[in-house]
Order: C-alpha cells, then sequence, then structure tokens
C-alpha cells in the first residue's frame, strides 16, 4: 500500500484524548492499515506504532485499551510489557530496553494529524 500525498485525515480530535489516556487509530484502507496509538500526557500529544516489539502485534486486544491498571504505562496485553508514555520505551517485560516505534504527529485546529513529512510507506516497510 503506498499512501502518498499529504496527510489530511484526522487521527482523533484532541478532545478525545483525556490526560493520561491513549486511543487507536489506523491510516489507510484494506486488510493492512498502519496502525497506531495517541496518547495525551501533560498536554503533548506522543503518538507509536501499534505493534509490540516483542511480538509484533498490536498491544490491544479492546478498541482503546492500552493503559496499565494504574494509568501510568501503555501495556502490552498479550505479554505485560509496560511502555514509557513520551518515549515509547519499554520499561518492563519480554522487550525491556526496546521501544515503540514513534509517528511525529501535530495538532492542527483541535485534530491530531501525522506530521507533513513523515514517509508513512516506510512503516510499513519495516512491519
Amino acid at each position: 500500500m503506498t499512501f502518498g500525498g499529504p496527510r489530511q485525515q484526522a487521527l482523533c480530535s484532541l478532545a478525545a484524548l483525556a490526560e493520561l489516556s491513549a486511543r487507536d487509530f489506523s491510516i489507510g484502507e484494506g486488510a493492512w492499515p498502519l496502525r497506531g496509538i495517541a496518547v495525551l500526557q501533560h498536554g503533548t500529544v506522543h503518538a507509536y506504532q501499534n505493534r509490540c516489539p516483542h511480538a509484533g502485534h498490536a498491544l490491544n486486544l479492546r478498541p482503546n485499551e492500552f493503559m496499565d491498571p494504574t494509568g501510568t504505562w501503555l501495556s502490552c496485553r498479550s505479554h505485560g510489557a509496560l511502555f514509557d508514555l513520551s518515549s515509547g520505551e519499554c520499561v518492563a517485560g519480554p522487550c525491556a530496553g526496546q521501544a515503540l516505534r514513534r509517528i511525529p504527529v501535530q495538532v492542527v485546529d483541535g485534530s491530531v494529524h501525522v506530521a507533513p513529512d513523515v514517509d508513512l510507506d516506510a512503516y510499513l516497510a519495516r512491519a
């Protein structure tokens, strides 16, 4: 799948992200869109590819369920790995020391968008 052209699609609205919460999003169509996670921490939106570095599958089993029970970390529901919200680094679990792949984003008119210079095809190529 080639994305090409400007990324005008909003990933989610800023209002949909409560502080210390995460939402899933997808970019593209078909069977294999690019799946991601958007999280709001201290007023800053961070986004990552929704792909566990340990097992290569999505972190969540149900829509928008990424946070650990304490609301402090992103959590892989399959193997219990915990990830720092601001860096994506795995701080506990089978992939400790690895990290989620960051997707640079920007907020435009109250919506979260992929930054215009991001090559989304490169994300799929490394999947």
